[in-house]
């Protein structure tokens, strides 16, 4: 089913209002064909107001939405030819499940036959097949959710816009479908707009998140560059688990946090002040007569708490002058943080490839 007429969506100073409020303040994107993008962002943040900007459920005040070479502000949302899968699924609880996924394409006239043909192999795709006469009321929440996403590609649009479908499914069933959409959204290879402010879920199914703060775009980039190469302090907080260590540049330029030298100098001369940002997982407990080097940099402190989680497990490190640290581990038998205990004195260290220095910005 792979749609070889995807269509690639360009978002020129965009900017929508609401009284004094910025819900997007000029924003520019570029939504490449066939790829899926999500938008992720904190409540508020101005998403889902960009998704539905797209769909043409808002006017922004000023600004493009092109697909294509088509410029899209004025047309009306019917007229788009975008799938859409809402947050409530928007489910038609008299139709069965076969008359929901066909109703599109009885509003496009599509005669029976070929309406029935496209309709099972919607429903095949989403693992549904054999469960067409089945009321809504007989499926469970995936069930229904693989519903709504059959109904909205089943006509065969060139653009698909999703509003946080997942979010109404308990952790372990959220967890499969977001594998489930990865692997459909391949076969159909139609531009996809994804919201959710979940940043795991953002990291494991996008070609490119988009994060967005205040109505403005903090960074857009790959899921492993938003991740290890965060470009404000505010993507580098939002993404992942992280701490942010103030530094401090001595009289050689070096770039320091107490004892320990973290990079010999700033990674740009424009700016003077920087922290390091610093991921849980990313840190080693290291040997009682371990020592700073080269291959890392070197913090000590204390274990203020240990903490079990079944797959992982964790310690916060009070450091010399007050900082704290997580510390992520494992918790096989030979795990190197499987012993730590609230009151032990320990060194972790970071190797240097691992470091993340982003510019601070002024409080």
């Amino acid at each position: 089913m792979d749609n070889t007429t995807a269509l690639p969506i360009s978002i020129r100073s965009l900017t929508k209002k609401y009284g004094d409020l910025f819900a997007l303040k000029t924003v520019d994107l570029e939504i490449r064909s066939g790829e899926f993008l999500t938008l992720l962002g904190p409540s508020g943040s101005g998403k889902t107001t960009l998704l539905m900007a797209i769909a043409g459920f808002n006017r922004p005040d000023s600004g493009s939405i092109f697909f294509g070479d088509a410029e899209m502000v004025l047309t009306p949302p019917h007229k788009r030819d975008v799938g859409m899968v809402f947050q409530s699924y928007a489910l038609f609880p008299h139709m069965s499940v076969a008359e929901n996924v066909g109703f599109p394409l009885k509003l496009r006239g599509i005669a029976f036959a070929e309406r029935k043909a496209r309709v099972e192999e919607a429903l095949e795709t989403v693992q549904l097949s054999g469960l067409g006469e089945r009321g809504i009321d007989q499926l469970s929440g995936g069930q229904r959710q693989r519903v709504a996403l059959a109904r909205a590609f089943v006509f065969r649009p060139r653009i698909l816009l999703m509003d946080e479908p997942l979010s109404a499914l308990d952790k372990k069933l959220r967890e499969q479908m977001q594998i489930e959409l990865k692997h459909i959204h391949r076969q159909l290879g139609v531009t996809t707009v994804y919201v959710t402010h979940d940043q795991r879920e953002a990291l494991t199914m996008s070609d490119r998140i988009a994060v967005i703060n205040h109505g403005e775009l903090a960074q857009v980039d790959t899921p492993e560059a938003i991740y290890n190469k965060p470009s404000n302090e505010f993507v580098a907080d939002f993404i992942g688990e992280s701490t942010m260590l103030p530094l401090t540049q001595d009289s050689a330029g070096r770039l320091t946090f107490g004892e320990s030298v973290v990079a010999s100098e700033a990674p740009d001369p424009s700016h003077n002040d920087w922290s390091l940002v610093i991921r849980p997982e990313r840190l080693r407990v290291l040997a009682k007569d371990a020592s700073a080097g080269d291959q890392h940099v070197m913090f000590s402190g204390t274990v203020t708490e240990a903490v079990f989680q079944g797959d992982t497990a964790f310690a916060l490190v009070k450091l010399r002058g007050g900082a704290t640290l997580t510390v992520r581990f494992g918790t096989g038998a030979v795990s190197e943080g499987s012993r730590l205990e609230a009151g032990q004195s320990v060194s972790v260290g970071l190797i240097r490839e691992d470091l993340i220095l982003i510019p601070r910005e002024s409080a």
